[in-house]
């Protein structure tokens, strides 16, 4: 019998989550050092900015500029950016820079509607058009199961719905999938249950958690999601963030601090630079 060997734990740190929801544009120079920074501590991905309407994310109308400027040599940390249509993932896919196109799919047609302006079936099938492009030009594609626990539309939910449209994605070919919590409703169970159905649904498919959390449920979300086998996390330093495009106020992102924090204490090795990771944290602070 072959031995089982569980993966190492792999974390995304996200500061384009947590600048786009805020309204006082962060200079391009604050962004630049920032991110510069984050590359040092050593994340296997950075979700460093999208390729979106301006109109609609005003805080990230200067990626191209950004992009130009981060210290890419010395890092092993791979780059992903979100994109919501074709022309922005071709804008993306023109850049070496960038390995992973981050596009989100929403289990609610109403999210989706708000946040694509496309209904699920037709953001379906942009998402396969980008895992086309993906495979022309060499990256891969991310696709962010929005509203995985749940919305606040007053639509049904329940984890079948999530796992017929995790099927259609999967069928599609689409093998990254983040389960994000944008609105900050799962609770442990759910988020055991939801864990534990798609590692048995979808076997070769690889997950990653992406909560959104109020500063007293953190430790318990990213605990369910641990204990349930997940391996790959996202998070924001100081847990700063959301999504501006679900509802008006805000829930933050995972801290990424304390998630290491509680992944070391179960024992796991995690690969960041720590006194990179303690400068990270005190520039959060004049970022933000």
């Amino acid at each position: 019998m072959t031995e089982f060997k569980p993966r190492p734990i792999e974390l995304i740190e996200c500061p384009r989550d947590a600048m786009q929801g805020i309204t006082d544009f962060i200079s391009t120079d604050h962004k630049v050092e920032y991110m510069n920074q984050l590359l040092k501590v050593g994340f296997d991905i950075l979700d460093f900015g999208s390729f979106v309407s301006p109109k609609a994310i005003p805080q990230m109308r200067d990626t191209h500029s950004v992009l130009s400027r981060l210290k890419l040599d010395e890092t092993t940390t791979e780059l992903s950016a979100i994109v919501v249509n074709m022309r922005g993932a071709q804008a993306a896919a023109d850049y070496d820079e960038i390995r992973y196109l981050g596009f989100p799919f929403s289990i609610s047609n109403e999210f989706q509607l708000r946040n694509t302006k496309k209904t699920q079936n037709e953001a379906l099938n942009l998402a396969e058009e980008m895992l086309n492009l993906c495979e022309i030009s060499g990256k891969s594609l991310i696709v962010y199961a929005s509203m995985a626990f749940g919305n606040p539309y007053d639509e049904i939910y329940d984890v079948a719905l999530m796992e017929h449209w995790l099927d259609r994605l999967v069928t599609a070919g689409i093998e990254n999938i983040s389960l994000a919590d944008t609105v900050g409703v799962a609770t442990p169970e759910l988020i055991s249950k939801v864990f534990n159905a798609v590692h048995e649904a979808f076997p070769k498919a690889n997950f990653s958690a992406h909560f959104h959390t109020t500063p007293d449920t953190w430790e318990e979300k990213i605990a369910a999601a641990y204990e349930a086998g997940c391996h790959r996390f996202e998070g924001a330093l100081k847990g700063y963030g959301g999504c501006p495009m679900a509802k008006d106020d805000l829930v933050g992102n995972m801290p990424t601090e304390k998630m290491i924090a509680f992944l070391e204490a179960q024992g796991e090795k995690i690969r960041v630079e720590k006194e990179e990771l303690a400068t990270a944290l005190l520039m959060a602070g004049k970022v933000f």
